[in-house]
């Protein structure tokens, strides 16, 4: 299985103003926005680690995720949350040539955790021997920054102002996260159980 961001967050969407006042950067000179790109970079990546600690989709864009068999033909469950639309279903035989299926033979089961698609009739299209079915979905919390939740919001920030102070640290273990981090997004989580199940 892979998923694949189509669509990137766009700089107008995020919080950089709001950063630069979270981390008290003075304004009023020249040469105010000579951190910009770093800022944003840190931003992104504070974006990502959220995204990638609690399966949510914070700011709205496209994906494309592709896999090569059904875990269930009633229903797949989909790789994040939430889903606003599924855009296409796309099968491809081990030739690479392409089937889009008609959208009237699934739909969308939306849901804050775990988003499925389901067939519209018995069971989802067969995807053939050695090929694959790509879904492409719109997923996010938010269209833009002022629609987030203001506990995922701060975790950004704080998060984003974690790795700008740290810029220069080597020594960090994979995955640190500071704790009001991870209290803000807690909430948010998935927990993953084996057998593919999956609780908060």
């Amino acid at each position: 299985m892979m998923l694949i961001e189509e669509t990137a967050v766009p700089p107008a969407a995020l919080p950089l103003a709001e950063f630069k006042t979270h981390l008290r950067l003075g304004t009023g000179f020249t040469d105010d926005d000579i951190q910009d790109a770093l800022l944003e970079s840190f931003l992104r990546a504070a974006v990502s680690a959220i995204e990638a600690r609690t399966g949510k989709i914070l700011i709205e864009r496209s994906f494309s995720w592709t896999l090569t068999l059904w875990r269930d033909v009633d229903g797949q469950t989909l790789p994040v949350a939430p889903i606003r639309a599924i855009t296409s279903l796309t099968l491809r035989n081990r030739a690479d040539e392409e089937e889009v299926v008609d959208p009237g033979h699934y739909r969308l089961e939306p849901d804050t955790q775990r988003p499925v698609i389901r067939p519209s009739g018995a069971v989802l299209p067969a995807i053939p021997l050695g090929g694959t079915a790509e879904i492409g979905f719109v997923a996010g919390m938010a269209a833009d920054w002022a629609g987030l939740p203001a506990d995922l919001g701060q975790a950004v920030l704080l998060l984003a102002t974690h790795y700008y102070e740290n810029r220069n640290e080597t020594a960090l273990g994979g995955g640190c996260m500071p704790f009001g981090v991870t209290s803000l997004i807690e909430r948010y989580r998935i927990v993953r159980l084996f057998g593919g199940g999956a609780t908060r």
